[in-house]
């Protein structure tokens, strides 16, 4: 079968997928790569400096990926008005999106600073790092509005067809935040530099440092990408309407109601399983932070061809060409495949080797690396249901993967975590093999989706 989805690759179709895709890929490279620069740096203070920046990042998960689901609802909207020639709805669409920055980011950011003295406690961080992370949560979220800017702002700009953008802001944004972590962090010190020896001031903030760090770097980016959109050529909200546009909004949200419910439910999960996870230890913590971290990195092939499947299957179905949404679908499924067993072989090999670069503790680097060899076998498993949720979005099927994500969260990774680790004891590897357990849960669920064409509504239409 597989020969067969090679035999129809088109090459001009695949120059116009990864000219999409790259961009996006470099700048969640980017993304990840300052993720393992801060646990490096933060990780170089010791495991509970690493567990108190750690320990709160599902909160951090729970909040975005709220905001991500809002901006799913406007890539769906103006990628099918795109496809179907009807720029003047994508024009509007933007000034409703300048509407959900304002909402969203004033909202998140209220409740984010109110709450939080009390996060650490509801993760049951040890008692004796929770007042420096209540700290590290508070300054990240500060700059709220900016980041949700960035969010949104960024998937309008992509859902259009440019990708590069969204890349050349988060390539600065994040070089910002890997300087003021330099500087920020560590005390002023000697470094030596192909042997030059010079002195690099240093504030010796410590975690502190790097939040103040991740907060004006986000802070540099919301106003880039803001200023880039009020610019743009096509895209530009000046003279749109700002006030709810219901015409807009109404299939706008019909999308991104069920995608907001999945993303903010299965987040919640990711709450719930850290906070377990938490109640192991401050070695199990630090392990599944850092491990975490790793692997986010081998997921950016699938992520980056996710957000081209997406975007050109919208543009297939509001040009209604049912040919075309065919022929991407066999184009993307065994790209993601290749990619995806490539990246999961190489975590497999590179484990122990990339978790020694966080952590001095031989402890925390051997179970770090048991579990990131667990998670690699499933890795391609994960990539299918990556592409094929991705071609749902870009149609605006959002309840399907709504009730898979949340069923698999809940029912499987939620509850045979809570009886592995808190009625049998067990410890962090028998997490992650629930966590397995529900990506492989995922997989069976979107590949029935994909047979049955669920993930194609013209193939229903007479």
């Amino acid at each position: 079968m597989l020969k067969n989805y090679f035999r129809k690759l088109n090459p001009a179709m695949i120059a116009v997928i990864w000219s999409l895709a790259w961009p996006t890929m470099i700048e969640q490279a980017m993304q990840t790569a300052v993720q393992y620069i801060d646990t490096a740096m933060v990780g170089s203070l010791g495991t509970s400096a690493t567990a108190a920046v750690g320990s709160t990042s599902t909160v951090n998960w729970l909040i975005s990926s709220t905001i991500s689901a809002m901006s799913i609802g406007f890539l769906a909207y103006i990628a099918k008005a795109r496809g179907a020639g009807e720029d003047e709805k994508a024009k509007r669409t933007v000034g409703q999106a300048v509407l959900a920055v304002i909402i969203m980011g004033s909202f998140f950011t209220a409740l984010s600073l109110s709450l939080s003295s009390f996060v650490p406690v509801w993760m049951q961080v040890d008692e004796s790092i929770r007042e420096i992370a209540a700290q590290y949560f508070f300054i990240v979220y500060i700059p709220m509005l900016p980041r949700t800017a960035s969010i949104i702002f960024g998937t309008v700009l992509r859902a259009s067809g440019d990708t590069k953008t969204p890349m050349k802001i988060g390539v600065i944004m994040n070089l910002t935040n890997i300087v003021l972590n330099f500087l920020l962090i560590y005390e002023t010190r000697t470094v030596s530099v192909f042997g030059f020896e010079f002195t690099m001031p240093g504030a010796g903030m410590g975690v502190i440092g790097a939040g103040i760090a991740s907060s004006i770097a986000f802070t540099v980016g919301g106003i880039m990408i803001t200023a880039v959109l009020w610019k743009h050529p096509f895209l530009s909200p000046k003279g749109q309407k700002i006030a709810p546009d219901a015409e807009i909004l109404r299939p706008c949200l019909k999308v991104a109601f069920p995608n907001m419910l999945q993303r903010f439910g299965t987040s919640l999960g990711f709450v719930a399983f850290a906070s377990m996870i938490n109640s192991l230890g401050e070695v199990s913590t630090a392990a599944h932070t850092i491990a975490n971290t790793v692997e986010s990195a081998f997921y950016i092939p699938g992520f980056g061809m996710q957000t081209a499947a997406a975007t050109l299957n919208g543009n297939a179905y509001g040009a209604k060409d049912k040919q075309r949404m065919h022929d991407l679908a066999n184009m993307f499924i065994p790209i993601e495949l290749c990619l995806m067993v490539i990246s999961g072989a190489s975590l497999f090999a590179l484990a122990p080797m990339l978790m020694d670069i966080f952590s001095d503790s031989a402890e925390v680097i051997t179970l770090g690396s048991t579990v990131l060899r667990m998670v690699a076998v499933s890795e391609p498993f994960y990539g299918f249901s990556i592409i094929i949720e991705g071609l749902m979005q870009g149609v605006g099927k959002t309840k399907e993967p709504f009730l898979y994500n949340i069923t698999g969260m809940w029912c499987i990774r939620i509850l045979g975590t809570f009886v592995c680790t808190q009625i049998l004891g067990l410890n962090l590897v028998s997490a992650w093999g629930c966590m397995i357990a529900h990506n492989l849960f995922i997989f069976v669920m979107f590949l029935r989706c994909f047979i049955k064409g669920k993930w194609n509504p013209l193939l229903h239409e007479k």
